[in-house]
C-alpha cells in the first residue's frame, strides 16, 4: 500500500472538518499554517466570502505570533459584529500554534 504524503493526509482530515463546519450557521474561522507564518480568516458560512483575515507575516513567529494573530482576528471579527464562529483547524492537530491561536481568540471575545 502506498503511503500518502503528510500534506495529502492533512487535506483528507481537512475535508472532514470543512464538512462539519459548513453545516453550522455561524461564520467559520479557518486557520492555515505555512513554514513561515500562520494565517486566520473568518468566512461566511454559505458563500465562503472572506469577511476578515490576519497573519503574522511581518511580526513574531511561532506560538507568540499565533497568539497575536488570534487577538487580531478576534478584534476584526468583533468590528464586523461577529461574535460566534465555528473553528475550522484545516486538518492540523489541535496543539502548539493552532491551540495558541484558538485560545487567544477566545480570550479576546470570540465564542466557539
Amino acid at each position: 500500500m502506498k503511503v500518502d504524503s503528510k500534506r495529502k493526509q492533512r487535506l483528507t482530515r481537512a475535508r472532514k472538518t470543512h464538512a462539519k463546519a459548513r453545516l453550522s450557521e455561524n461564520a467559520r474561522l479557518v486557520v492555515y499554517r505555512s513554514n513561515k507564518a500562520i494565517y486566520a480568516q473568518v468566512m461566511e458560512s454559505g458563500t465562503n466570502k472572506i469577511l476578515c483575515g490576519a497573519s503574522n507575516l511581518k511580526g513574531k513567529t511561532g506560538v507568540d505570533g499565533a497568539i497575536e494573530v488570534g487577538k487580531e482576528i478576534a478584534k476584526q471579527a468583533k468590528g464586523k459584529k461577529i461574535k460566534e464562529v465555528t473553528f475550522d483547524r484545516n486538518g492540523y492537530r489541535y496543539h502548539g500554534q493552532i491551540k495558541a491561536l484558538a485560545d487567544s481568540a477566545r480570550k479576546a471575545g470570540l465564542e466557539f
